[in-house]
């Protein structure tokens, strides 16, 4: 009887992990075809076990779908689900949405304190309309608001996204 010891197991790992990842890379491109040609349907059962996987990718699109309503009943809370999970592995265009969902309170409470911590982490990583709407949102708010949102940010991105909010 042939048994995979140890060493034969994790080589075997490697290999599989190594030959799914192109796949995977495939299935987002395809979802994404899918979604730039209105096929709502196929996009969300190309991106959804990406997204179940942990790819941020796929996981910002699907809040995209969910808040547009593309393809799926329009759901702003599942979409923050979704902007919160690709933002809190560093997505700069999920935590600018989820500067838009708090300054606006679509499917979250309206939070100055909280929309400009996100606007200020993602423009720290890189999204250029961030500081933009950021500042904006400043002026609506005290000086002790706004000294609070930029150590929330500094906590939140210090903690590897763990510490996010209050």
């Amino acid at each position: 009887m042939f048994t995979l010891g140890t060493p034969s197991r994790l080589a075997l790992a490697t290999v599989l992990a190594l030959a799914f990842t192109p796949l995977a890379a495939q299935d987002f491109q395809k979802g994404l075809a899918a979604a730039q040609a209105g096929d709502f349907a196929t996009a969300l059962q190309e991106w959804t076990p990406l997204a179940d996987q942990g790819n941020a990718s796929a996981q910002y699109n699907l809040g995209i779908m969910y808040g547009q309503g593309q393809g799926v009943p329009q759901d702003d809370a599942e979409a923050i689900r979704w902007y919160r999970l690709a933002a809190d592995q560093g997505d700069a265009s999920a935590q600018y949405n989820l500067g838009i969902m708090y300054g606006q309170g679509q499917g979250v409470l309206q939070d100055n304190v909280m929309a400009h911590m996100w606007y200020n982490i993602a423009s720290a990583n890189g999204n250029d309309k961030s500081g933009e709407w950021r500042d904006e949102r400043a002026g609506l708010m005290t000086p002790a608001d706004i000294s609070k949102a930029q150590a929330m940010a500094r906590e939140c991105m210090s903690s590897g996204y763990t510490k996010c909010g209050y």
